[in-house]
């Protein structure tokens, strides 16, 4: 499982910083692309990547603030000039079908995939996949806004090749059926138990990435004991009143939600423009002061969650700043 951060600023473009969104990259799952956000330039913060639009296959809009989705009917057409023609899954707050279905009324845009839009209104799950369960909660902003939690199932346990050919299971099809769960019947008779040749099933990778919110018992319970908790931290001690008074966080409050809510890692997003690169050791450190594994993700960062323990590698993609 992998995370891309295509834009991580706040409220408009920077020459630091896009806008929001990022990519949840679960392909090695088995279940493709997804992203979460979709500000003005989205596509163009893509092309400096592998990913391509058609390889997409849901989008998921956290709330209707121009910086959060003003590049999604861009991004929309461009897939299908670029040849996607697969469906696409389109998650966002009540109001989201009326302004895409306007928009591409008004200047005549016309898809060649079948667009499925999921009004979001209230808490709970809002998709099921063969791999994950992906939930979300209602937030505290000025507008109505939500988290979204990607919970990977439990992953069959590994296959003991070893003791498999001891049983005399010859190496082939039977090997997978094993490895998930299945039992399977030799030619002489002799039923070999999954259980007997793997090993007990793993935990898989949980993430949480939060709209813009002020700090709120919701963001700690969609985040509770997950791997990566991407959090908005849009202003520092300095400017906490101003956080309060547009439904935002600092990114110490930020870290008071991962402490609370047990998280294994802090990303911290959504940067306001004020902060310019040599803020950030200072900006970081307020939110280490409460939260130790805090960082502050730029785009182009990468996180990689890969292997049977956690192994958060954090490296740039390609310059943006």
């Amino acid at each position: 499982m992998e995370l891309l951060f295509l834009g991580t600023g706040a409220g408009m473009p920077s020459k630091q910083r896009n806008t929001s969104s990022v990519i949840v990259n679960a392909r090695a799952e088995g279940d493709g692309y997804w992203m979460v956000d979709c500000g003005e330039a989205t596509q163009h913060q893509l092309l400096h990547t592998s990913v391509k639009p058609s390889k997409l296959n849901k989008v998921f809009i956290t709330h209707l603030h121009g910086d959060h989705l003003f590049g999604l009917p861009g991004f929309l057409s461009s897939r299908s000039f670029l040849g996607g023609d697969e469906p696409l899954d389109l998650y966002g707050p009540a109001g989201i079908k009326d302004w895409i279905e306007t928009t591409f009324q008004l200047t005549k845009t016309h898809l060649t995939y079948p667009l499925r839009i999921h009004e979001v209104e209230g808490d709970g799950i809002v998709c099921e996949t063969d791999r994950f369960i992906i939930s979300t909660k209602k937030l505290a902003h000025v507008i109505d806004s939500y988290g979204y939690r990607f919970e990977e199932k439990l992953r069959l346990g590994k296959l003991d090749v070893e003791r498999a050919i001891a049983q005399g299971v010859p190496k082939g099809p039977l090997f997978r059926q094993l490895k998930e769960g299945h039992d399977v019947t030799l030619e002489d008779g002799t039923v070999v138990r999954s259980e007997a040749v793997t090993g007990p099933a793993q935990k898989g990778w949980t993430v949480t990435v939060l709209g813009d919110t002020r700090q709120t018992e919701a963001s700690v319970e969609l985040a509770r004991d997950a791997d990566v908790l991407v959090h908005e931290a849009t202003f520092d001690d300095a400017t906490e009143m101003i956080a309060a008074d547009y439904g935002h966080s600092t990114i110490r409050q930020a870290a008071t939600v991962a402490r609370e809510a047990n998280v294994g890692l802090l990303l911290a997003t959504h940067i306001s423009a004020r902060f310019n690169v040599d803020d950030i050791p200072t900006f970081v450190q307020q939110g280490r002061d409460v939260f130790p594994s805090t960082y502050v993700v730029f785009d182009g960062t990468t996180v990689t969650l890969e292997g049977d323990e956690p192994d958060i590698q954090f490296h740039r993609s390609y310059e943006s700043h």
